[in-house]
């Protein structure tokens, strides 16, 4: 039998900060499901994206909730006929299903419904973001970027600002829906409080670019991707061009990123012209109701 490869000791201390990580994340999801901030159900949605609560064993997750223990959790994984080495990824759609049932109080609220809302830059996606946050049922997310806040945007409402280390370290962690980078700087979506508002009946709306959203819909099928168009193509470069906050050079390269992204807009669900905001926000709340 071949040997196992030998590590470096720079490769065994990462490998051990890198598991150290993993259970400190671990424990603090166990830890909110005790107090209640967490359910069962979120923390198996959170698995589907997240590859370290993935690798949580069902029965931890289980004991965590008060009420149950350890002795109440190995007598339903045996009761559901569950191996009790069995981890979060491991579980099929019926045995999600069936550990549900077994919490009815969790699963009264009806799921919210995500939509995704993209389409080239310059289209107005920002603008609509902030009237659906103004006049909606919508929970509209907050972006995580890297770059420097602009004169008018705020912290938590624009965006979070993050440095580069933080955001490789959430990259890292798998802490993003969708993750991209553009002109030098990086852009992600926070997925916990996505799926939080998500468990908890409210429709979400993302307001990303258009390989954010098909990594979205990978993650997620059951999204509604939205394509966001110009009435024209002119008032599109018109709009480009005239943005104040970009240099020349952003503004060319946003202008030849545009006529690509044109292109992607039969990939999408649904596709809806920008020529009257209000149109626009009643479409949106029409996919998110449907």
């Amino acid at each position: 039998m071949a040997l196992p490869p030998t590590l470096t000791p720079e490769a065994r201390a990462a490998a051990l900060a890198k598991a150290k990580d993993s259970r400190r994340r671990r424990a603090a999801v166990k830890e909110q499901v005790r107090k209640g901030e967490m359910t069962i159900s979120q923390v198996l949605e959170l698995a589907k994206s997240d590859d370290v609560i993935a690798k949580m064993r069902v029965l931890e997750l289980l004991e965590s909730k008060s009420g149950v223990g350890k002795i109440r959790g190995a007598a339903l994984l045996e009761k559901l006929n569950i191996s009790p080495t069995r981890r979060l990824q491991g579980l099929g759609r019926l045995q999600i299903e069936e550990i549900l049932r077994e919490f009815p109080s969790l699963t009264s609220v009806v799921r919210g419904k995500l939509v995704v809302l993209s389409g080239p830059g310059g289209v107005g996606k920002s603008t609509v973001a902030k009237e659906l946050r103004k006049s909606s049922p919508f929970i509209v997310s907050v972006s995580a970027t890297t770059r420097s806040p602009r004169f008018n945007e705020v912290e938590g409402i624009d965006y979070h600002f993050l440095s580069n280390e933080e955001f490789d370290l959430a990259v890292k962690r798998n802490e993003f829906l969708e993750w991209a980078e553009f002109a030098g700087n990086k852009y992600g979506t926070p997925s916990a409080p996505v799926m939080k508002a998500l468990e908890e009946g409210h429709s979400v709306l993302l307001e990303i670019e258009i390989s954010g959203a098909k990594q979205v819909k990978k993650k997620l099928p059951e999204a509604v991707l939205v394509f966001l168009e110009p009435p024209t193509w002119e008032e599109l470069v018109s709009r480009l061009e005239g943005r104040g906050t970009d240099s020349a050079e952003r503004r060319a390269a946003r202008l030849s990123l545009a006529q690509d992204e044109m292109a992607a807009a039969s990939f999408f669900d649904k596709v809806v012209v920008n020529d009257q905001v209000e149109k626009v926000v009643a479409r949106l709340i029409e996919f998110a109701s449907a």
